[in-house]
């Protein structure tokens, strides 16, 4: 598949989530119901239903999208277990290795850079099963996330008060703009939330094709 189709066939899911992330900070910044628009800062693992509008799950059924897309324009894996398998293998290099990056005796925030590689690696292990799933899945990650890099960039300036400028964490407020924003943004969402998405996207990715499309692409 050349970058163009690459670019066609991503185009649809990245304004959508555009759209998400639009719609997210409109929420937090007008106060809506804090049930689906909380400005409180997360993790990896959502809470309530403020996950609904974000962008992070929708690696899931776009990666499912990608796969099932690819394998129907002749570019499936050969062996679609293989291409289930480096995933699993990727997430559980992510949770056995990834509870001790967090507690290597290196100060805050130096010690994020041994979580994004942690998840560098986690989404390597995930490219191998299908790379053509993996180029696709890293070309809607970025185009997804630069967008959420830019608002954080002018919410962290501007102080918005919401989850965007780490509200209520009085760490992240204690650094200077530059260094909380290229620790707690830009190297964030294009380096650990794009492996996230290519990790959490093959993996949806290979099951669909085991799945769904396994006589097809056998």
């Amino acid at each position: 598949m050349s970058g163009r189709d690459t670019l066609r066939l991503i185009r649809g899911p990245s304004l959508i989530a555009l759209g998400v992330t639009l719609l997210r900070l409109v929420g937090e910044r007008g106060h809506w119901s804090e049930r689906w628009f909380s400005p409180a800062t997360g993790g990896i693992i959502p809470h309530g239903m403020t996950w609904l509008f974000g962008i992070t799950w929708l690696a899931i059924p776009f990666g499912a999208y990608f796969a099932l897309k690819l394998a129907r324009a002749g570019e499936g894996p050969l062996r679609p277990w293989r291409a289930l398998a480096w995933p699993v293998a990727g997430l559980v290099v992510l949770f056995v290795v990834g509870r001790f990056a967090g507690r290597l005796p290196v100060p805050f925030p130096p010690v994020l850079a041994a979580v994004w590689s942690v998840m560098a690696i986690a989404a390597a292990l995930a490219w191998i099963g299908w790379p053509a799933l993996g180029r696709t899945l890293l070309a809607y990650g970025l185009a997804s996330r630069l967008p959420v890099a830019l608002v954080m960039f002018f919410a962290m300036r501007g102080n918005w008060g919401t989850h965007y400028d780490y509200v209520g964490v009085p760490v992240a407020l204690r650094l200077a703009f530059w260094p909380r924003y290229l620790w707690l943004a830009f190297f964030p969402q294009l380096v650990f939330w794009v492996g996230f998405t290519i990790l959490m996207g093959a993996l949806a990715g290979g099951l669909a094709v085991v799945l769904l499309m396994r006589p097809r692409v056998a």
